[in-house]
């Protein structure tokens, strides 16, 4: 008897994946059935046959009109269980869909992605920057730093913050979208030798910003405020020591640029300066750049992308001195928590500390993080 339970539960194992990759090609099946039907219904359109791979639709746009291309992109946004809706330039005939997980990146396709318009839309016109310590985001990580830093080798950083898009539309009739809205973040680090993993340093950020995509082509610029503060544990173990605190808060606005290239590279630059500043001697400028990798290429293992990328940044207030962030790991497309996808990522960094009381700190670490992002 239990030999049979054993195989049963063996073979139910072994079929799981092929239950749910069913299940996600029937969805997507009704996704493609139902998006041709309101093309037809709601504009006139006779579309070919639409591709659609885990949500996410290609609409062959080569003869539309930018107005209608507009409006059928917002048409296929609204329906149920749709991720991206990207669009197609198609000059070398009509794109087909392919059995293979790996992404089919051709030379004679031309794929933007358009996002919902009007209030609280879906997604990001400018898409988060993976190695940014102090982009606004979900994750948790582990950071073994290389020398004795302002309080121990072992420390927990945690974050928990996001990009909320108020409004979006297009610029006219045309592709090129706008959106508006606030970002906001927490980050804390928290000392794990100590007795009680006591709270070092928590940052807040909050800002207004803007942000439009043109094609492979994006912008962000922000509004924000920074303000810095020491754990009261930390504080008290301090108390007798020669140890300054700092009371950091500034006010500051900034610029990135971002341009995509084929086969899943970004790159990315931009710069920005403060005001309002405490204390009033900090120096006004800084500049920031880097690249992504985040592969086209699918792992069928766990549904999985690998991604790697570098974040510099250059701060008048230490001469200039280079600090490098570096990640990389894996994106899980399936471990979605409200559209967010989960990476795991493995970093570096060397420079200047991130954590603003400690801002005149040199360190370097490596870490083990997971991270939540759009």
């Amino acid at each position: 008897m239990m030999a049979h339970l054993r195989c049963i539960a063996v073979l139910g194992v072994m079929l799981m994946p092929a239950s749910f990759a069913l299940a996600a090609n029937s969805d997507d099946a009704y996704i493609a059935g139902y998006a041709a039907g309101v093309l037809k219904h709601d504009l006139k359109l006779d579309v070919p046959p639409l591709i659609v791979r885990d949500g996410v639709i290609t609409l062959p746009v080569g003869d539309l009109t930018a107005a209608d291309r507009a409006k059928a992109v917002q048409l296929l946004w609204e329906i149920p269980g749709v991720n991206t809706v990207k669009t197609a330039e198609t000059t070398g005939g009509q794109p087909t869909a392919s059995t293979s997980n790996a992404a089919q990146i051709s030379g004679d396709e031309a794929e933007s992605t358009l996002l919902s318009t009007g209030l609280l839309p879906k997604g990001h016109l400018f898409k988060p920057l993976l190695a940014d310590t102090r982009w606004a985001h979900f994750s948790a990580a582990y950071r073994n730093y290389q020398s004795k830093n302002f309080d121990g080798r072992d420390i927990a950083s945690v974050s928990f913050g996001e990009t909320i898009p108020f409004y979006r539309s297009n610029f006219g009739n045309s592709a090129v979208q706008w959106e508006a809205g606030l970002q906001a973040g927490v980050f804390s680090d928290f000392n794990l030798g100590a007795s009680s993993s006591d709270l070092l340093n928590t940052d807040f950020i909050v800002s207004a910003y803007s942000s439009m995509r043109a094609d492979r082509f994006s912008a962000f610029a922000r509004l924000y405020h920074q303000s810095s503060h020491l754990g009261d544990e930390f504080l008290l173990r301090k108390v007798n020591t020669k140890f300054e605190r700092v009371n950091l808060s500034y006010e500051g606005v900034d610029l990135k640029l971002s341009y995509e290239l084929p086969y899943g590279v970004r790159v990315y630059g931009g710069g920005g300066g403060l005001f309002h500043k405490e204390p009033s001697e900090l120096k006004t400028w800084s500049a920031q750049y880097g690249i992504e990798f985040r592969s086209p290429w699918r792992i069928d293992f766990a549904s999985m992308r690998p991604i790697v990328a570098a974040d510099i940044k250059n701060y008048e207030e230490n001469n200039w001195s280079t600090d490098v962030s570096a990640r990389a790991g894996v994106e899980f497309e399936n471990l979605q928590v409200l559209g967010r996808k989960l990476q795991i990522l493995a970093e570096y960094y060397n420079g200047y500390s991130p954590s603003g009381q400690f801002y005149k700190e040199k360190v370097e670490y490596i870490g083990l993080g997971a991270h939540y992002h759009f």
